[in-house]
């Protein structure tokens, strides 16, 4: 099958390798064509994630090898599709989650990857909750397995997930105690949280103080430092999960080690005879020993946060959108963790 002719060049950004955010390029190629099974996608919004400042490092596990497209999800409209393809898909407008990829123009993306997007919802707001969603939703309800009345406790509720988990925690009628930089507190009461700063030294002490008896969940990806304290706020039959070790980024100790360390650490707390639990999110867990299952659980997750959205039972957090032209600055912005919600770039 070949490119149609009003099909333009695809533009899209290079990461060459252990680069500043002033060192993403930006270049232009044929456009593909998808074979069997895939789509051409024209993008709309992609995003900036924790993710992609890991890459940017060398400090993602199972990244590619430099050099490569950054862009873990999108959202856009499918404009081509392979031989032997759904031909309903074509101008259907979509989310996919993609790992790498999605900082272009357009972007090749299996067809079983795809989710329609609400006529309701906004494109940048879609972005805003395609891997963040999934994540922060089944975190709350396939991990922790909370229910309403229960208290838990969120770090980092600022972030693209942090802000999803508050919200989909207050939706499912639970407490929510949010830990932040104090400019982000009263964005997070409107969120219905109950802010901390994130940097107080007696924030455990705090924590207590709201909720004497324990915690029924805690949600931090900021490393095995914080894990720790997260751990022992916990009430029996709390559970404790897991989801990155963000604090670790800028550090030069290996990758593996540090993911081997935390692993070692949850195994050992989960063998404690104390009624609580930990556990490590993978957003990618389970695609290769039980794929069928893993996209089932994507697509369902994702469907019930974009349902949300469209009803306007949650809101998308959009920190500052950016053309893909300016991808440095969006990179830049979205490393200074100051903003509350994500970053977007728009193709």
């Amino acid at each position: 099958m070949t490119t149609p002719s009003y099909l333009p060049a695809l533009t899209e950004v290079l990461l060459p390798g252990l680069v500043e955010p002033s060192g993403l390029q930006l270049q232009q190629r044929p456009m593909p064509t998808p074979g069997p099974g895939h789509t051409l996608v024209r993008v709309e919004a992609t995003g900036v994630s924790f993710a992609e400042q890991g890459m940017r490092r060398g400090r993602y596990p199972g990244q590619p090898k430099f050099p490569f497209v950054p862009g873990y999800d999108l959202v856009g409209t499918v404009v081509q599709v392979g031989p032997g393809t759904d031909q309903s898909l074509l101008g259907l407008r979509v989310a996919a989650a993609t790992k790498t990829g999605g900082w272009a123009t357009h972007a090749l993306v299996p067809a079983n990857d795809l989710v329609p997007v609400p006529a309701a919802v906004d494109s940048a707001e879609a972005e805003t909750v395609i891997v963040n969603g999934i994540t922060a939703w089944q975190m709350l309800h396939r991990h922790a397995r909370v229910q309403a009345g229960q208290t838990v406790v969120v770090h980092g509720a600022n972030g693209g997930v942090g802000n999803l988990l508050v919200q989909l925690a207050r939706h499912a009628g639970l407490r929510v105690i949010g830990t932040a930089a104090p400019r982000h507190h009263a964005a997070l009461r409107e969120l219905g949280a109950e802010p901390l700063d994130y940097a107080a030294p007696d924030l455990d002490a705090q924590i207590r103080a709201l909720a004497p008896a324990g915690v029924q969940g805690v949600f931090d990806h900021l490393g095995l430092d914080s894990a720790r304290h997260s751990f022992r706020l916990l009430k029996r039959g709390g559970t404790l999960v897991v989801y990155g070790t963000a604090n670790d980024l800028k550090t030069n100790e290996s990758v593996l080690v540090l993911f081997a360390r935390m692993i070692g650490q949850l195994v050992a707390w989960n063998a404690l005879p104390n009624g609580r639990r930990a556990t490590f999110y993978d957003f990618w867990g389970g695609k290769t020993l039980t794929p069928a299952t893993f996209r089932r659980h994507q697509h369902q997750d994702l469907g019930h946060v974009l349902e949300l959205l469209a009803q306007g039972q949650i809101r998308a957090q959009i920190a500052a959108r950016f053309p893909l032209q300016e991808v440095s600055r969006a990179m830049e912005l979205a490393e200074s963790r100051t903003v509350l919600g994500k970053v977007i770039l728009l193709p």
